[in-house]
């Protein structure tokens, strides 16, 4: 059918004719579809206002809204244990584990099985994970703040790469580094950002893509201007050489470590633009290793889901596809706001991590531009002529033209206590936005 036989084409005006927007001009003028632009306005220009702030870091219990002794916090939408993942049930075996509520790996499994420990999502506290994203009570997390209101969004330590609790693994020695990071590290790190000025997530960000990152997969420059603007700080706050070297090692060592931060400022920045009556954008997309999931702005706080695919990309040796498990995780956060394979474009050294060519990563940004309504005044690209980064994913675009939001991804072993075995690329499925586009019709009293 055409734009205009289409439900996703009677609910959009023409770029040419509603003043702008990133995408191709498809769909045909009506009341209904000058409305929802509107409504879409209103949420990026929200979600622009927004000015996160890194003030600190605290135990996890006692600053994440209803973290309570009992409760574990995963990625993406809500699941069941009996229908959750390897990595998924790694992370939670190794958190209770960190935890001392299970003597070992089967008394974990146990106590989750008979409804001792309950599972909700990072996203429902506002919080986000990286991969299987558990957080526990007793994690430390980073605090995020934006500056013109009293919003908080909360993110885990980062631990690295390969072997680690996020990707599934709970052997002695992951949990050995988690108690160094979170115990050791993160303290100073916490009395370091609360020594000076808070750090400005959105101008570190908007420098990093300048230098060749793309907010996602890619944050070495992140994680150096990072440590940049701590360093000082933490060799004075530090007890002694040692101590600093350590903190100072962390964000010089893990090109990973500005992640955590930035997905949290990144759920600030989304969460604003959530709850617009009528508005088609979408506020999240996440993964639990088993379902994609995506929430929409004018539809609450309903999860639209669907299977979440295996990623295309490179593997660590002595792995495959055969080992790899479903896409997992709430950093597509990133992407929802403009960043990761959105700002592609101004990474294309990405490619060497997860595959592809340095012109392809051009072409995705390019193409992210079809499905968004706007782009980001703060986050801009070289290489494209210091355009704003795509912004603003409208689920009716995604219908018409039959483009799903690319997504940078590592990749999980399928089995638990395993971890990291790749990364890669990802498109997640088209039926959460197909019925999100259909319940965003039904609200407006049209027929699909």
């Amino acid at each position: 059918m055409s734009g205009r036989e289409t439900l996703a084409g009677r609910l959009l005006v023409p770029a040419s004719e509603a003043g702008g927007g990133g995408g191709r001009p498809v769909g045909a003028p009506g009341a209904a579809g000058a409305a929802i632009d509107g409504a879409n306005r209103v949420a990026v220009e929200r979600m622009a206002a927004v000015r996160p702030l890194l003030t600190g870091v605290a135990r996890a219990g006692d600053v994440i809204p209803g973290l309570e002794p009992g409760v574990l916090l995963h990625a993406g939408p809500p699941i069941e244990w009996q229908r959750a993942s390897g990595p998924l049930r790694g992370a939670v075996i190794g958190a209770l584990l960190y935890e001392g509520m299970a003597a070992d790996a089967a008394a974990a499994e146990a106590m989750v099985a008979r409804g001792e420990v309950r599972l909700e999502p990072c996203h429902h506290h506002s919080a986000v994970g990286p991969m299987a994203g558990v957080t526990s009570p007793s994690m430390t997390v980073w605090v995020v703040q934006d500056a013109s209101g009293g919003r908080r969004a909360y993110s885990n330590i980062n631990e690295g790469y390969g072997k680690v609790l996020r990707y599934g693994a709970y052997a002695p020695d992951v949990l050995d580094r988690l108690r160094l990071l979170n115990e050791e590290v993160a303290p100073l790190l916490g009395k370091a950002i609360a020594a000076g000025e808070p750090l400005d997530l959105r101008a570190l960000v908007g420098e990093a893509l300048h230098m060749g990152d793309e907010g996602h997969n890619r944050n070495r420059a992140g994680s150096l201007l990072l440590m940049r603007q701590l360093g000082s700080r933490i060799v004075r706050a530090a007890a002694g050489a040692e101590q600093a070297a350590a903190a100072l090692d962390y964000l010089g060592g893990n090109a990973l470590a500005v992640l955590n931060p930035l997905m949290a400022a990144c759920k600030l920045i989304a969460d604003a633009g959530h709850g617009v009556a009528g508005s088609t954008l979408v506020s999240t997309m996440a993964r639990n290793g088993t379902d994609f999931g995506i929430r929409v702005s004018g539809l609450g706080d309903r999860w639209l889901t669907g299977p979440s695919p295996i990623p295309e990309g490179l593997y660590f040796p002595g792995y495959g596809p055969a080992d790899a498990n479903p896409d997992i995780g709430d950093s597509t956060i990133t992407e929802t706001v403009g960043l990761g394979a959105f700002a592609m474009a101004a990474a294309p050294a990405i490619v060497t991590f997860v595959g592809g060519r340095p012109e392809e990563a051009i072409a995705a940004t390019l193409e992210m531009y079809e499905i968004t309504v706007s782009e980001s005044p703060h986050f801009t690209i070289p290489q494209l002529g210091f355009r704003g980064t795509p912004t603003g994913i409208d689920v009716r675009r995604v219908v018409e033209l039959g483009i799903t939001p690319r997504i940078n991804t590592g990749i999980a072993h399928r089995e638990p206590g395993v971890g990291q075995v790749g990364a890669g690329l990802v498109r997640p499925p088209m039926a959460p936005f197909v019925e999100a586009l259909k319940a965003s019709a039904a609200a407006l009293g049209i027929n699909a």
